[in-house]
């Protein structure tokens, strides 16, 4: 069953989590209309470009943006949350192991400690994300089963980590629980709304174009809306 989720499995995963992805990216792109949007993306690439680039860097900066600075707790949260989730499976040691006995590549890696603080964080962050959307009425009229149930996903891996980390049970179980939790994580990217982990940058990209452009550098011009 190891030999299998490690192997296969994980080619499987991979193909289907990163190509989906890429053709999230592609369908999006395709998606736009300079005459729907009315923003001429090509002939003012460059104003386009610029006002994309500062438009990801307001949002990808803590407290750059005003939505960070408005409640500043929940930022902490949310940024140590998507940090633990990003860093600590590419740089996990043990995950670099089974990367290197599929694919033949391996990264730079945690220590220990820094990986078990991570993982915590993780896990601390998606109960707040929980809570988040039960305390905050603009959320929770917006929440459904559906929300809870990528969070329940998101953070499985990171659970069946850590239990089988210290060894709490059978450890052979927990261990085919963490892969599989986290193949199932992989696979949901390009299907379900976390594929935000691409389109979140494709969205920001397109509103600072269109800010950059039509109310950024080329405000004045004699262009034509």
């Amino acid at each position: 069953m190891y030999d299998f989720l490690t192997g296969p499995m994980l080619w499987v995963t991979f193909l289907v989590s990163f190509g989906g992805l890429l053709v999230r990216a592609v369908m999006y792109v395709r998606g736009l209309n300079w005459q729907l949007d009315r923003v001429a993306y090509r002939p003012n690439m460059k104003y386009g470009l610029r006002g994309g680039i500062i438009s990801i860097l307001a949002f990808i900066i803590p407290f750059r943006a005003r939505l960070w600075r408005v409640r500043p707790g929940f930022t902490l949260i949310f940024f140590a949350f998507h940090i633990g989730l990003l860093v600590t499976p590419i740089l996990l040691e043990a995950h670099n192991v089974m990367l290197k006995e599929a694919f033949g590549i391996s990264l730079p890696t945690l220590p220990t400690g820094v990986a078990d603080v991570l993982a915590w964080t993780c896990l601390v962050g998606g109960l707040f994300m929980v809570l988040r959307r039960i305390a905050f009425p603009e959320v929770r009229i917006i929440t459904t089963f559906y929300d809870y149930l990528l969070i329940a996903i998101t953070v499985a891996p990171f659970i069946t980590g850590l239990i089988a980390r210290y060894e709490m049970g059978d450890y052979n179980f927990w261990l085919m629980a963490h892969i599989i939790t986290g193949e199932i994580w992989l696979l949901s990217l390009p299907f379900t709304k976390l594929s935000h982990a691409i389109l979140f940058f494709m969205s920001r990209m397109q509103l600072g174009m269109d800010y950059g452009i039509k109310r950024g550098g080329m405000k004045g011009s004699d262009m034509a809306w």
